[in-house]
């Protein structure tokens, strides 16, 4: 850490004493475990899930598979080999948990009898296995493989990977869009489907040609799923000839027994994903957008009536955007989550009247699993100040309870605030949220500098979660009051605010924006009005690069993978129908917005607004590729503006190495030390 930093937090730390509650750090938020995937039991008696462990020193973290009761009791972990055991998926006797594993080197499927005994490999593929479903008897596997999509078979497909890799040349040859996508280069790759029996063998492709199944993007969980009665698969995948500029995913099934293959979302040319089929068997349920090119558009619930082929739309009256959805095992009730106003909230939909109802409205829930008796929900649920642990929901008597605590020890010692709410009446009269963090060992008496958090998407929202990225409680930590805006385009506030943000980045959210920080300055008289920083990556990088050519409230500036110039952005990026829609087509036939909204237009501005801005970007992002960064660092130099660049040549879009976001938290600190001394 560097000096300032150190000897501010060696202050506050000792002013809590021996005992008392202290600002969490860097180094306490990478050792929090975190849950991945959750699986019930078919009896409903056991919940098998993944915990993904950090370590600073080795800079690097391992994987593996936990069982604990549905009732809380009796935790224990099921897998110590090094590296990745994770995505657990229960035989549909339950009889055997079967995951994904990594330790004899490639990434293949495991199977841990409950009867006792050790792991035995169940597959032998020459490729990795990158997801896998049972059939409802067992006998078979559906599973996911990226192959070269002119390959035949697995092994040709790995023979090729062995030459190219043995090859002294690396050149590639590309002849189409989309050529590498976030954070890799396709290499002519695609995500394919397969089937196999239960051992792994008679292996059959169920998909085939250039295309993904799963889709490469905006796709659902699951994607590709059996029927009930294990003669059916529907799958997801989009294929458009440029998938670059399309967001037409749909839902394909395939008949095992006859080999045929329909498209059920043919007439629908935006996205369609996540088809998840009533446990009866009589329905399917799917989520549809409506406008095509758009990927921040509505979410609406389809259900398809297998019999008869009638469609019907059944959240019409519901002005959010359904997340993961699954059936009651009555068929019944469909249960889902969406986000709204800073919260990921919890719903039951009743498809015969369309009445949805609230359940949990409180923090942030996921992962939604229902017992076999349809009585209680179980889910992960997390807050701005308490890491993803697992929850369970009884739906009769609204209860909820908490069965795991992997984090409670290191939470205990840490001096961590909830998250508030408040409104305020924007520029044009409009009411818009924001969320505030105060910092440890808050006194309204005293007065606090200001981080203001603009989140990326656009189409985001900030939120009451525990993001080990964008933390907010680090943030408040060395003794900031942290504050962010859901500005319009943020998602959890109903489509018109949604779509409030395309074609117009610097104008509406700019202005929230300086609305919001005039209401918390107005508001609150605990922040200090001359000590206030800013903060934003991806979106919020642009928006923090459009703040430093457009005003010089701030004291200092980070802009993370943030957006400089649209029009040599959109030649480099990889989803172009992200800025085609954004900016209403491609900047060579309507140039207007690209150069609108770009901060690389004003940067004589630099002149008059000289705000210290600190840079950083990857090497490895392809969605806003590094030469962005690049070029905002050169502009500040060149105008004389006190700045600095942080470039990671093993990262991308996110810093994800333990030793990385060490040093990202504490260059932030450090710089915002240094302008506000």
């Amino acid at each position: 850490m560097k000096y300032y930093a150190l000897i501010f937090y060696m202050i506050v730390i000792a002013s809590f004493g021996a005992t008392a509650e202290r600002p969490m750090t860097v180094e306490d938020m990478w050792a929090m475990q975190r849950i991945g995937n959750i699986a019930l039991s078919p009896n409903g008696e056991w919940i098998a899930f993944s915990v993904t462990e950090y370590d600073m020193e080795k800079n690097s973290g391992e994987t593996d598979i936990w069982m604990i009761q549905a009732n809380g009791s009796d935790i224990r972990r099921l897998t110590t080999a090094s590296g990745y055991d994770g995505n657990p998926k229960w035989k549909p006797d339950g009889s055997a948990l079967t995951f994904i594993s990594g330790r004899h080197g490639s990434n293949q499927i495991y199977e841990l009898p409950m009867q006792g005994g050790e792991a035995r490999q169940l597959t032998h593929f020459p490729v990795d296995v990158d997801d896998f479903s049972w059939s409802p008897t067992g006998e078979r596997i559906l599973f996911t493989a990226t192959i070269f999509a002119e390959a035949k078979t697995l092994q040709q497909s790995a023979e090729w990977d062995k030459e190219k890799e043995q090859s002294k040349v690396k050149a590639r040859i590309i002849d189409h869009l989309l050529f590498r996508h976030w954070n890799h280069w396709r290499d002519g790759k695609r995500s394919q489907v397969f089937i196999c029996n239960s051992e792994g063998e008679g292996i059959e492709k169920i998909t085939h040609g250039s295309y993904d199944s799963p889709p490469i993007s905006l796709g659902g969980s699951p994607d590709f799923t059996f029927s009930p009665q294990g003669n059916e698969i529907a799958f997801v995948c989009n294929r458009d000839s440029m998938v670059a500029t399309s967001t037409n995913n749909d839902v394909y099934l395939y008949n095992l027994i006859s080999g045929k293959e329909q498209n059920l979302t043919a007439n629908n040319p935006a996205v369609d994903n996540n088809p998840v089929y009533s446990p009866d068997g009589r329905y399917m349920a799917y989520r549809s957008m409506e406008r095509a090119g758009f990927e921040a558009d509505q979410y609406e619930i389809v259900v398809l009536n297998r019999k008869s082929g009638e469609k019907k739309i059944l959240t019409q009256r519901f002005d959010l955007s359904p997340l993961d959805m699954i059936w009651s095992p009555d068929s019944r009730y469909i249960f889902f989550s969406a986000y709204h106003h800073g919260r990921r909230t919890v719903y039951r939909l009743t498809p015969e009247s369309e009445d949805i109802e609230e359940l949990l409205t409180a923090h942030y829930n996921r992962s939604l699993i229902i017992a076999p008796d349809g009585k209680k929900l179980y889910l992960k649920q997390q807050a701005v100040n308490r890491p993803e642990e697992i929850f369970t929901y009884d739906i009769e008597t609204k209860k909820l309870e908490q069965l795991s605590f992997f984090n409670q020890d290191l939470l205990d010692p840490l001096d961590l605030n909830p998250v508030e709410s408040f409104w305020f009446t924007s520029f044009d009269g409009k009411k818009a949220h924001g969320l505030m963090v105060k910092p440890p060992d808050f006194s309204s008496d005293k007065t606090y500098p200001l981080i203001y958090l603009i989140h990326g998407g656009p189409q985001g929202m900030w939120s009451d979660q525990f993001h080990y990225r964008w933390n907010s409680s680090m943030f408040a930590a060395p003794g900031y009051v942290v504050v962010m805006v859901n500005f319009r385009g943020s998602k959890g506030y109903g489509q018109e605010w949604c779509d409030a943000v395309s074609k117009n980045w610097g104008g509406g959210p700019y202005k929230d924006l300086m609305s919001g920080l005039d209401y918390v300055l107005d508001t609150y008289d605990f922040i200090d009005k001359e000590k206030v920083v800013a903060a934003g990556a991806s979106y919020g990088g642009f928006m923090i690069n459009w703040i430093a050519t457009h005003t010089d409230r701030f004291k200092a500036l980070v802009s993370h993978a943030g957006v400089f110039d649209q029009r040599s952005m959109y030649g480099a990026t990889e989803e172009l129908w992200f800025p085609e829609w954004e900016f209403n087509g491609t900047p060579y036939l309507a140039p207007e917005l690209y150069k609108k909204w770009s901060p690389s237009f004003f940067v004589s501005n630099f002149k008059d607004y000289k705000t210290p801005t600190l840079v950083i970007h990857g090497q490895h992002d392809y969605r806003v590729p590094v030469t962005q960064g690049f070029q905002m660092f050169t502009a500040l130099q060149r105008m004389g503006v006190p700045s600095r660049l942080i470039y990671f040549p093993n990262e991308y879009h996110f810093i994800t190495k333990p030793q990385n976001a060490r040093l990202w938290w504490n260059e932030i600190f450090d710089w915002f030390e240094k302008w506000l001394r």
